[in-house]
């Protein structure tokens, strides 16, 4: 009974790929609000504090090359669509990036724990998301 469980549950599960169904849920926010000493911060998935950058204008990133390797843009998947506060930007290398009330998300290369913040102020103008 329970390999004909497994074998029900694949066949449905290929259905869904065959079919061009989303394997995940398309209305899940892209970020979640998380607990630090500043208080509630927009985290990403693994609970990493999310930044914004003033250099950025509405639905642009302006942290291309080594500014995107300390910090990394929060990508969104070619399927990504606008959902509430998000907005999806292309980026200048044509990847897609989730954005909040159209400031892009961006992580920070030296936060190492969830709940860290150590981003906020960087040369004064970076500052953590804030739903």
């Amino acid at each position: 009974m329970k390999s004909a469980l497994r074998i029900a549950a694949a066949a449905i599960g290929l259905g869904a790929v065959l079919s061009g169904a989303p394997a995940f849920a398309q209305d899940k926010e892209p970020a979640m609000t998380g607990k630090t000493a500043m208080g509630p911060v927009l985290t990403d998935a693994k609970g990493m504090t999310l930044y914004v950058f003033d250099k950025d204008g509405a639905g642009k990133s302006a942290c291309n090359g080594p500014c995107a390797t300390n910090w990394p843009p929060l990508m969104a998947p070619a399927s990504a669509k606008p959902m509430g506060k998000y907005s999806v930007v292309t980026r200048d290398d044509g990847s897609r990036q989730w954005a909040y009330n159209g400031k892009p998300l961006y992580s920070w290369a030296k936060d190492a724990k969830p709940g860290d913040t150590t981003g906020d102020g960087v040369n004064n103008v970076w500052h953590v998301a804030k739903p």
